[in-house]
């Protein structure tokens, strides 16, 4: 014959499940801050990744900022080509066509 569940067990089981709660929370931002590069990052960073641009299954374009200064970056399988300095006051003043061609010119 079962005893019917108490107060005290209701706490119980209430406590346990906020516990288990807390910890996946917990380690949910801990695994955000681990992604994201923050958790041990140094306040601050010489080289930053700005932006990328895929342009094939092996192939994309990097947006890099180092000590300030913006260059543009082609990266394939198997090199990394710096394909020139890059405003970083005016990040429109490159369109598609106009990073394709570099990207396209580094290749030739």
């Amino acid at each position: 014959m079962r005893t019917p569940f108490t107060a005290i067990d209701w706490l119980q089981y209430g406590l346990s499940f906020a516990f288990v709660i807390a910890l996946l929370l917990g380690m949910l931002f801990l695994l955000r801050k681990l992604q994201s590069g923050q958790a041990f990052a140094r306040k601050e960073q010489r080289l930053q990744v700005i932006e990328s641009l895929s342009l094939g299954p092996r192939q994309k374009l990097a947006l890099v900022r180092v000590d300030g200064a913006c260059v543009l970056v082609g990266i394939t399988a198997s090199q990394i080509t710096a394909l020139g300095p890059l405003d970083p006051l005016a990040p429109a003043s490159l369109g598609p066509d106009t990073a394709l061609a570099l990207a396209a010119r580094s290749v030739a």
